[in-house]
Parts: C-alpha cells; structure tokens; sequence
C-alpha cells in the first residue's frame, strides 16, 4: 500500500490531494518519493516564501529548536520582541498579535472590531463578496462565498457583505451600527482581483469620518508577495490593521495581527490569547523572512514579478481559451474560458506544480526566491500543455 491509498484510510477526506507523496525539496523544486523533480509554482499555496532547504532559515530553526521551542506568552523571548520590532519599524502599526494561522489572525480583527465598536454599541461589519478569510465560523461568516458556508447551520451574526470593488454597495449597506470593513487588497481564492486604489481611498475616507475600522486581509498577499512587504504598501492605503500569515516563518505555521495604537488599546490582559502564538520556533523564522525579503528580495519580486506577467500575457496572445491576466508581482493568474483542472493535472504530470483559484483561474504564487529561468520553465511546461487544449 503507497502512502496515498494508506492516507485515503486514516486522513480526513478534506482536500482533492494529487496521487504524488512529496519527500524533500531544494530551492525552487520538490521531489516525490520515487525521485521525480517538479518545479513548484505553489509554495504550499504562498507559504514557502523562501523556497526549500533554505540554509539560514534551516539554521535557524535546528539553532533555535536546540535551545527552546515553546513557552508560554507569560513570558517574554527575544525572537517574538524581535520579530515585532521589525513588523512595527517597517509598517504604519504599533502593536502585533501573534498567531497560528490567517483564520486566527482573522478572528483576531473580528473581535478586536467589536471590541472597539462597543463602546458606541456598534457590531455590524462588512466584508465583500467573492472574498475569503479563512474556516474557522467566524472567518467563514466573513467570507463573500456561500459555497463555504454550506452546511453549517447559524453563522456570526451581524457580517453583511458588499461588491467588490464598488463602493456604491458598501454606503448602500452602511449603517449606525457599522464598526468594521474587511477586504483583501488582492483577492486571492476568489479568483486573484486586485482592488482599484480609488476604491480604497474612498474607503478609507469613510472610515476616517465614521470612525470605522479598516481592515486588510493580507493572508495570501502580503509578507513581500506583491513587491513590498505588507500589500497595502503597493496601493498606498493605510488600513487600521492588516491580518498576515502564510509566508511569514517561510513554512513554519504562523500568523499575526498588527495594528494601530488606538485599536490596539481595545485589547486588554484576558481579552484575547493564543497558546502556540509567536513561539521562538516560528518566530526566529519570521525574522529570516524579514531580513530576507528587506535585504533584496523585495526587489526580486518586482523585478520578476513584472517578467512572469509579460510571459503569461505572451500566452495570452498565443491561446484565446486565456481571457485574462491579472495580478501583481508573485500573486498572478489567468483565467480561462475553460475548467482549469484537467490542465493543471497535466502540468504536474509534466514536472509544474501549479494551483487554481477558482474552477477557470490558474493561480501562480511562486516562492519569492523564483528567477527569470524558473518563470521560462515554467512558462515552457504550460505552453506545452495549452497547446494540446
């Protein structure tokens, strides 16, 4: 028995797995257990921010791990302190919350939004349509699909939901009793739809006059995957807090919220918590990722982020079943006038892990370490695989 039959048996069916066992990877590749090579343009879906087998990132967790992997956050260790100084120093925020993952995160400016809106006695938020925040039943409430919602009986109460994209549908819905707008600054699950700056900026003009918070969702787009190193920073709209995850320990699970002062004091001792949060673990990764992405891979991002859209606009010219490109930097997709399944299992078939985002979206989300002849390979393996569609 191979370990995918053996993990049909014991291993809850919640995801459509590809009949591949992966063992190990090196940089910009992964193998599987018979020693085949793919090029891996997934990332653990925007998690693997560094690549595989980074040396310092490996370094630091064998150092690390030697010397204290978890304590309790009734006390205080210099990687979390560390890690948060760089996050405040290099944002427009204060404070961080430390997590697990981008539903914690996400949780954590739900309630921190109430927090901050009872006083006025004010609970309703708005999130948009065709977002997605997360399966916890709060981040799920939040999420503009009803597709992840079914089945699940009485969600949060008090979440109404707005186009994405039109602020017209946000005052439509806007009331006294409004305290929060949460959105994805890029909308990654819902098929990679960038936000108009405009749009924000309205937003955040309302939120400054109706004392509203404002939230980015930066699960997926932030931790340097646009260019810079928090999303917001390329659309030159400050929120009131940003949720991030994923990439942030380059693999390690982690998530945080950072905020501003003023919202940061609606949290008290006992408000809040979260066991595993900003361990030394995950914390000395997170702060090889920041070191990593402020000491030139940022500018990697740009540089070749801008590459991989002239190369997917070049099949885009080449194979009208490709309606469109969109994205920025190491966030992109293209859609097709077809189901994108059947491609992206011949990809892998053909060495290219890829992803989808929704059933006619292709998703590339590329570890940020990716070079001008990863994206040609990359670029080569679809080309052959579109050619026979």
């Amino acid at each position: 028995m191979n370990t995918f039959e053996q993990g049909a048996k014991v291993v809850m069916n919640t995801y459509n797995r590809f009949p591949i066992t992966l063992e190990k990877g090196d940089g910009m590749y992964v193998y599987d257990d018979n020693g085949k090579k793919y090029l891996d343009f997934v990332a653990g879906i925007a998690v693997n921010s560094l690549g595989h087998n980074h040396k310092k990132l490996t370094k630091t967790i064998s150092e690390q791990a030697q010397k204290l992997i978890h304590c309790s956050n009734l006390y205080w260790t210099k990687p979390q302190v560390s890690l948060a100084a760089k996050l405040v120093e290099n944002s427009d925020f204060d404070k961080v919350f430390f997590c697990n993952s981008g539903a914690e995160a996400i949780e954590a400016s739900l309630k921190i939004s109430r927090k901050y809106g009872s006083k006025t006695g004010r609970y309703e938020i708005i999130t948009m349509k065709n977002s997605f925040h997360g399966r916890t039943f709060g981040a799920v409430t939040a999420t503009g699909q009803p597709h992840y919602q079914e089945g699940l009986g009485a969600l949060l109460p008090g979440i109404k939901y707005a186009e994405f994209n039109n602020f017209d549908s946000i005052t439509e819905i806007l009331s006294d009793k409004t305290c929060a707008i949460l959105l994805e600054p890029l909308q990654g699950e819902g098929g990679i739809h960038p936000a108009d700056i405009e749009y924000l900026k309205k937003i955040r003009k309302l939120c400054d006059e109706k004392d509203i918070v404002l939230i980015f969702d930066e699960v997926q787009c932030g931790v340097g995957r646009l260019g810079t190193l928090f999303a917001y920073q390329t659309f030159g709209v400050v929120p009131d807090a940003v949720c991030t995850a994923k990439g942030i320990a380059g693999g390690i699970p982690m998530g945080l919220m950072t905020a501003t002062q003023k919202l940061s004091d609606s949290f008290k001792p006992g408000d809040h918590a979260s066991t595993f949060g900003g361990n030394p673990l995950a914390a000395s990764a997170g702060n090889v990722v920041i070191d990593e992405l402020l000491d030139g891979l940022l500018d990697n991002v740009k540089k070749n982020g801008t590459y991989l859209t002239e190369k997917l606009n070049v099949l885009k010219e080449k194979y009208s079943i490709i309606t469109d490109v969109r994205g920025i930097g190491f966030m992109q997709g293209i859609e097709l006038s077809v189901p994108v399944a059947d491609i992206i299992k011949q990809t892998i078939e053909n060495g290219l892990l890829l992803v989808n985002a929704g059933k006619n979206v292709i998703r590339f989300v590329p570890s940020l370490i990716a070079e001008k002849e990863h994206i040609d390979e990359a670029m080569e393996i679809l080309d052959k695989v579109l050619s026979k569609h």
